[in-house]
């Protein structure tokens, strides 16, 4: 069991509410087979709760009922898994294309019955075809320059995406103007989440696309 601080659990109920024993379901197979796969390394296990789960599934709060949300490099779930276990009226596409990865996260949504998830095995580009969704999500996939060309196309020219970042989301965002305004990026904005029921709030860059 990985053991929770009384903050982390005050947040984690505000978060997950009545599925807070989802998460900590999903946070036990990080701990477990996400380390014996190599999605996790060991040394996070202290800090899955505060760095990880909790760190993505705020993102939910700049989601609106109902949407559909792709996740793009979804590697252990996140935020995917997160967003999904936090809001069950999402619909969420996990895009992953490492065939490891994509058997865990399956295995993984299949244990949590988590019937808001459908898991794809490619890289973004290759299965556009395949996804029309109002929001896509990505987090420690790339630099903003190369994530936006990534992200933006599954949009199909109407939507947002929400990229989690960390202090240098600025000056990402000062890098992958011409690139964002070109894809069809309207409006692009920093903003963070969380900070109601996380000691260093989550930090977002947000892509507005179309009108």
């Amino acid at each position: 069991m990985v053991e929770m601080s009384p903050e982390e659990t005050t947040a984690a109920r505000k978060v997950f509410g009545e599925r807070l024993d989802l998460a900590r379901r999903y946070v036990e197979h990080l701990a477990d087979s996400g380390i014996e796969r190599g999605l996790i390394g060991p040394r996070e296990v202290p800090r899955l709760w505060s760095r990880h789960v909790l760190n993505c599934a705020v993102v939910a709060d700049l989601l609106p009922e109902g949407v559909t949300v792709a996740d793009v490099g979804s590697g252990a779930g996140l935020p995917g898994l997160c967003l999904a276990i936090a809001r069950p009226d999402l619909s969420l596409t996990l895009i992953e294309p490492l065939e490891r990865r994509v058997i865990w996260l399956n295995e993984v949504v299949a244990d949590l019955g988590l019937d808001n998830v459908r898991v794809l095995r490619g890289r973004a580009e290759q299965v556009e075809a395949d996804v029309d969704v109002d929001f896509a999500t990505a987090r420690a996939v790339s630099a903003l320059t190369g994530l936006a060309q990534l992200t933006i196309p599954l949009l199909k020219g109407r939507g947002e995406v929400l990229a989690i970042k960390g202090r240098s989301a600025e000056e990402e965002v000062r890098k992958a103007s011409k690139i964002i305004r070109r894809l069809g990026g309207r409006e692009t904005s920093v903003v963070t989440v969380g900070g109601d029921v996380l000691e260093e709030p989550t930090t977002v860059v947000r892509i507005v696309v179309g009108s």
